[in-house]
């Protein structure tokens, strides 16, 4: 758990969170919205029209030949079809169904572990599952790590998942195994699980409860003892990395016929207290919100994922999406302000920064948009995205907004370089 005003809390202790709260299941919603992930230059969805029904379980595509593709979690009629651009200008269609009440479920999934399926139905699951890896034949994944601990502070989805749901991450282990060919499945949890994690078939490596050690590039460097170079993914380790709820969900899916379209997640209110709700991947923000008695005033700040990682959001319309692992609120009062004070050079980032950054210097750079020097310079590639350093900038200087920035600009570098060999 986190302690600190900023949340409105008292001193800093970043442990996670080890006490899972219960699942509240909320109700179908009247409607929901499906983010329909779209090409820079792509137009509107041409194989979907307001006015289409839609079954819950079914894909919905922008044209037969897209890859992107959203799963339908009501039965109902198109609404809307709307454009929207998220987080650091990727563009989506947002798709809006009407609910009609009852589940019809769609018939196109088939119930076969193969890596077609995989990719065809599970790149929309809950937790966010990526198959892309396995269907690249450039790269080799031999092990395939289960995150049973959650990303961020306050946050206990996959906790939950591990504790309660043990018997799907199983079974989704399981299909991995048949999907993939992976030599290696590994489960990370806390040791509070480690009964629990034996059930599921995997190998269980029990992981340390403080922040923020249960992120994949502390997770490879501690547990697996590989070191992910600057510059390199994941991947390039021949590793992949899922979450528990994400298992659970592939192997529910297997068992009951049918995708799964609800989420987890954990809702964090304005006094710090949390629980975990589970819901429709599209339902509204504000409707969690509603359902959990947590009321918005103006100026209070709603953040999409944990404390330390999240996203601030600017409506309350925004939908869950199958990645929304939490939804933190804070008053006015107690949210942290950035500003544009000077670097004061107190040191405080570099003597937490888990990978010894000198992040005096990279925000510098940053700040100044020399984001290849500050790459080539001070080690840009190398940030493991914790959020450490904004934590505890004296300066309240927004480092952890300024080092996504440099990672995307410098992205979209490459790609218009790419383009034009």
């Amino acid at each position: 758990m986190i302690k600190r005003s900023f949340l409105g809390l008292v001193k800093p202790r970043l442990q996670y969170n080890l006490v899972p709260d219960s699942v509240q299941e909320l109700p179908v919603p009247k409607k929901v919205t499906l983010l329909l992930k779209v090409s820079q230059n792509g137009g509107p969805p041409s194989t979907l029209k307001v006015g289409d029904a839609v079954k819950t379980g079914q894909r919905l595509s922008a044209s037969p030949e897209s890859a992107e593709y959203v799963i339908s979690s009501v039965t109902g009629t198109i609404s809307a079809l709307a454009p929207h651009v998220g987080t650091l200008a990727q563009k989506y269609s947002a798709i809006t169904i009407d609910a009609g009440g009852q589940d019809n479920w769609d018939d196109q999934f088939k119930n076969e572990p193969t890596l077609d399926t995989a990719m065809k139905f599970f790149e929309y699951a809950p937790g966010n599952p990526s198959f892309k890896a396995f269907s690249d034949p450039e790269k080799t994944i031999r092990t395939i790590v289960i995150n049973g601990m959650d990303q961020d502070l306050l946050l206990t989805v996959n906790q939950y998942v591990v504790q309660n749901e043990a018997a799907a991450v199983k079974s989704g282990v399981q299909a991995l195994k048949k999907i993939t060919g992976a030599n290696r499945i590994v489960i990370t949890v806390p040791e509070n699980l480690v009964q629990q994690a034996t059930t599921t078939g995997a190998e269980v490596k029990p992981v340390s409860d403080t922040y923020p050690n249960s992120l994949p590039h502390m997770v490879m460097k501690d547990l697996l003892g590989q070191v992910v170079l600057a510059g390199d993914t994941v991947e390039d380790t021949e590793t992949v990395f899922m979450s528990a709820e994400a298992v659970a969900a592939i192997g529910t899916a297997f068992s009951a016929s049918r995708p799964s379209v609800t989420k987890v997640l954990t809702v964090v209110g304005k006094d710090g207290t949390t629980r975990n709700v589970r819901a429709r991947i599209g339902t509204r923000i504000g409707d969690i919100l509603q359902a959990c008695d947590i009321s918005l005033s103006d100026r209070d700040r709603v953040i999409l994922g944990g404390p330390m990682r999240g996203v601030a959001t600017y409506s309350e319309d925004l939908p869950v999406e199958p990645g929304t692992d939490g939804i933190v609120v804070q008053d006015e009062a107690d949210s942290a302000q950035v500003t544009d004070y000077p670097c004061v050079n107190c040191g405080e980032c570099i003597r937490i920064c888990p990978v010894k950054i000198p992040v005096n210097m990279l925000v510098r750079f940053l700040e100044a948009r020399l984001y290849e020097d500050a790459r080539n310079m001070y080690d840009l590639d190398c940030c493991i995205e914790c959020g450490l350093c904004s934590y505890v900038c004296l300066s309240r200087i927004p480092i952890f907004q300024y080092i996504k920035l440099g990672k995307y600009e410098l992205s979209l570098m490459e790609t218009a370089e790419a383009a034009n060999e």
